[in-house]
């Protein structure tokens, strides 16, 4: 399989692993999405790192060759489940780091944006849209995701340009959260991860819902939705044991409920 799934003491782990790069086609896409529904249903999987198992390419994109030969419609097909699959992300009340330790390039950096945490191992790989090169955009959310991570202005710059930056271009640009040693990037994500599934789960969850929902909806109706998160999380079991704890002085014993 090109995308497998795993989990281990509430850490999903979703492994890319179609060599030599990564490149992306309809197959890929749809075991991309088996193993984002695998991290979703499962409830024991608290936190989801997605990385690579290549030491070269993160994901070097959508397979050009594949484009050349295929029809438009075929084209559209891909594009279409990636969006689908990507964009199934944001609604998954967990959080999803995607640990880049290469090239990600293309379709290969838009998965990452549909992530909502990136960690890089430092190198002097690149990242970047360079579809324009091609005589096509950034198809999988780059347009959309990369503008909102950034700015509008830069996020401009790279795609019309196709330029490719560093991991710390990329983290001064806001690409990128983190950027760590090549041989510390596994743990340092590990140990990120562990943290946040020691943790308020539900309330982690119903935050990464808030953010998301609360950027598509605009500012009114996101403080609404804001509003009828917290309060959720006043009832929930995980909220009334943080509450306690609190005021009782001790370490709080969360269930994720």
């Amino acid at each position: 399989m090109a995308v497998s799934f795993s989990s281990d003491e509430g850490i999903g782990v979703i492994t890319l692993d179609k060599p030599p790069a990564n490149s992306y086609d309809i197959t890929f896409i749809e075991e991309l999405a088996d193993a984002v529904h695998a991290a979703a249903s499962d409830d024991s999987v608290k936190v989801v790192v997605l990385r690579s198992a290549s030491e070269k390419f993160f994901s070097a994109g959508a397979d050009v060759k594949a484009f050349k030969e295929n029809t438009v419609e075929a084209n559209m097909e891909m594009i279409r489940a990636s969006h689908e699959t990507l964009s199934s992300i944001a609604t998954i009340p967990k959080v999803f780091i995607a640990e880049i330790n290469a090239h990600a390039l293309g379709g290969g950096l838009e998965i990452a944006l549909a992530c909502d945490l990136r960690f890089a191992a430092d190198g002097d790989y690149r990242l970047g849209t360079p579809e324009v090169t091609l005589g096509v955009l950034p198809g999988n959310g780059g347009t959309q995701r990369l503008p909102r991570l950034i700015g509008w202005s830069r996020a401009l710059d790279l795609m019309v340009t196709g330029r490719t930056v560093t991991p710390s271009e990329a983290r001064e640009l806001g690409i990128i959260d983190a950027v760590f040693a090549v041989d510390a990037l596994r743990e340092k994500t590990n140990e990120y991860a562990r943290r946040l599934a020691a943790g308020a789960t539900k309330a982690i969850g119903n935050i990464k819902l808030a953010v998301h929902e609360g950027i598509a909806l605009g500012l009114d109706a996101g403080l609404e939705r804001e509003q009828e998160l917290v309060e959720e999380l006043f009832s929930s079991d995980d909220g009334r044991e943080g509450i306690a704890a609190f005021a009782e002085k001790r370490t709080p014993a969360f269930s994720g409920r």
